[in-house]
């Protein structure tokens, strides 16, 4: 029998694995939702940081609640959290169970919900599901369920309680150490190879066509004037007289 839950209200479980599924509906503009879990003592505080499962760190290192990772199913995409929980440590005495959406909120995302399955029984129907309703719509973050202890036993409660912060403001409630330091800095692209300097009055090795090549002088700057050189006056012409320029070198032919 599938229960059909309301915010705050709990079940038993007598499976012993259970997959907690979270899922949404699909659509334009619609962000992924991210599922990830904390593991908390008596005091509702993770021990350390290895107590989150997210993301970045898929797997507790107990090896007792793992992330299965997102599927896009007919029914909506969805992310997956699995807990074998006969094997969890006896100090954890509760587990969330939370959904975020980075860089968004979750009026964006329509019908969430999350199902309880029995992990050992295939294709088998959810143990319960419960529907969350964010009370803004600016929330980033979500705490679907818990699972936690009772006696010797587990039960599930609905939760549904947001937070506008996002994961990170959520994991800081509980005891998780978030670095806010600032990110390294792109390291330095390498600069091209320094090509040598050419001198202004070096000359080719081997002149080009078989005369020198005009060297470059240096600026010079006159007393007077606007730091131009000043122009060489032109060498007067005789009516009707042509003068042939400096000549180069001489050529005897036989």
């Amino acid at each position: 029998m599938t229960h059909a839950m309301l915010k705050g209200s709990n079940v038993p479980l007598d499976a012993t694995t259970v997959r907690a599924v979270l899922r949404w509906a699909p659509g334009q503009g619609v962000p992924p939702v991210d599922a990830s879990a904390l593991l908390l003592g008596p005091d509702g505080r993770v021990r350390s940081d290895e107590d989150f499962v997210f993301y970045n760190q898929p797997r507790h290192p107990s090896g007792k609640v793992w992330l299965l990772g997102k599927k896009r199913l007919a029914e909506g995409p969805t992310d997956t959290i699995q807990t074998d929980l006969a094997g969890v440590e006896s100090d954890i005495s509760q587990i969330l169970v939370v959904a975020s959406a980075e860089g968004a909120t979750f009026d964006q995302v329509r019908d969430l919900r999350i199902l309880l399955y029995d992990a050992s029984v295939a294709d088998g129907e959810p143990l319960a599901y419960f529907d969350i309703k964010p009370e803004t719509g600016a929330e980033t973050a979500l705490i679907c369920g818990e699972l936690y202890r009772r006696g010797e036993g587990w039960k599930f409660r609905a939760t549904g309680e947001g937070y506008a912060d996002g994961l990170q403001g959520l994991a800081t409630d509980f005891g998780i150490t978030v670095d806010e330091s600032d990110p390294e800095e792109p390291a330095a692209q390498p600069l091209p190879p320094e090509q040598p300097a050419q001198s202004a009055t070096s000359v080719p090795t081997q002149p080009a066509y078989g005369y020198p090549q005009p060297t470059t002088p240096p600026a010079t700057v006159p007393a007077s004037g606007y730091g131009y050189p000043q122009p060489v006056a032109p060498v007067p012409v005789q009516a009707g007289e042509f003068r042939m320029p400096p000549q180069g070198p001489q050529f005897i032919g036989r």
